[in-house]
């Protein structure tokens, strides 16, 4: 990415380009790459500083396959080279509310895919929270307290697959002063 551009689309290409990856070469990801994700991640903002976010680095191939099973869309998380389970502390969100925890562990995960197509890796957002059935088999599988609200499940790797970049742009779900 080329920060000198004067060109804002060119600026703002590892948005456009971040897309979610399903399908992983065998490449293993370091300790180092992972880590600086989780920085990432922790750089978004947070309801009053609160930073209820927590995460659980799963790279054990069977935690993976046992994770994956439990998410009907998320099967190809059994390849991919770790998963993030991106985790909320209800005691520290803002209030305890749950609505300020998902929204900020949201902005954390939205911070950790984009920094994973900067440094050349692939992911995808696997929703957790709200279904029941979801938490309840992370928070067994993770051993996760109740405190602890698990939101998503990130898997990460090298990608064995390209996606051109694009935005959604849609003109009609935009409105200026009023609906």
């Amino acid at each position: 990415m080329n920060n000198v551009t004067n060109n804002p689309r060119e600026k703002l290409a590892c948005i456009f380009g971040r897309r979610s990856v399903r399908a992983y070469t065998n490449a293993q990801v370091d300790d180092d790459t992972l880590r600086l994700l989780l920085e990432a991640a922790m750089a978004a903002p947070s309801a009053v500083a609160k930073d209820p976010w927590r995460f659980v680095v799963v790279r054990r191939p069977s935690t993976l396959t046992e994770i994956a099973s439990a998410l009907p869309n998320g099967r190809f998380l059994a390849k991919a080279a770790a998963g993030i389970a991106v985790v909320g502390d209800i005691d520290a969100a803002h209030d305890r509310q749950l609505s300020y925890l998902l929204q900020d562990c949201s902005a954390a995960i939205e911070n950790l895919l984009i920094a994973a197509n900067i440094l050349g890796l692939g992911a995808c957002w696997l929703g957790v929270h709200p279904r029941e059935d979801r938490i309840k088999r992370l928070r067994e599988i993770l051993s996760l307290p109740e405190n602890i609200v698990p939101v998503a499940m990130i898997s990460v790797g090298y990608p064995a697959e390209r996606k051109e970049p694009r935005t959604r742009y849609t003109d009609r779900y935009v409105h200026h002063e009023r609906w």
